[in-house]
């Protein structure tokens, strides 16, 4: 039996601005380091046996700061856990989406990234990941989309929310009969009050 922890990445300007970023490499912001930090805080006394993080920007960094709990952990870089393709809708707001194509835009061929491509890499990830780590507690930081459609793939029956928040945490119990998710789009670490 594998555990595998989903970690999103901490928020970033386009975030704010309700940009789709996909797979345009936009980094944190200040707040998104902070937010990378409380989670890495919130985790560091859990025992993870390795680190996988999607390449862009955002993750990695988020990844790199949790890592720096985990000196002893190996790390690695997985491109197949990047954000969804946007195609052209990358860098546009809603309301700019609705000026340019109409109100109907997610229906138009805009470049997305098609659904089965996304599970296809996403479940053979997790299938190589089930071979190397058996056994073992894995953490994943990566983007919300992805994580939101592999969740579904992994716990078809689960009652998830397309929106994981912002170094959310869920965490998955991968079984031969039916994978369990114990904790689903967790962010208590950003309720805590800090003492300056």
């Amino acid at each position: 039996m594998t555990t595998i922890g989903f970690v999103r990445h901490g928020v970033t300007a386009w975030n704010k601005e309700g940009r789709a970023q996909g797979n345009t490499d936009i980094p944190l912001d200040e707040e998104g380091i902070h937010m990378a930090e409380r989670a890495a805080t919130r985790i560091q006394n859990e025992e993870w046996d390795v680190i996988y993080t999607s390449p862009l920007i955002r993750a990695k960094k988020t990844a790199e700061i949790i890592a720096q709990k985990y000196p002893r952990v190996d790390f690695y870089e997985d491109k197949r856990l990047g954000e969804i393709g946007g195609g052209i809708i990358e860098g546009t707001t809603e309301e700019e989406r609705i000026a340019k194509w109409g109100p109907a835009w997610r229906d138009l061929e805009l470049g997305f990234e098609a659904e089965d491509v996304i599970i296809s890499r996403g479940m053979s990830f997790i299938e190589e990941i089930k071979k190397k780590h058996l056994g073992q507690r894995v953490l994943v930081v990566s983007h919300g989309g992805f994580i939101s459609r592999l969740l579904y793939a992994l716990v078809p029956d689960g009652e998830f929310s397309r929106d994981i928040g912002n170094t959310a945490i869920t965490i998955v119990e991968l079984k031969d009969d039916e994978n369990v998710c114990h904790l689903y789009n967790c962010m208590k670490h950003l309720e805590v009050k800090e003492v300056r």
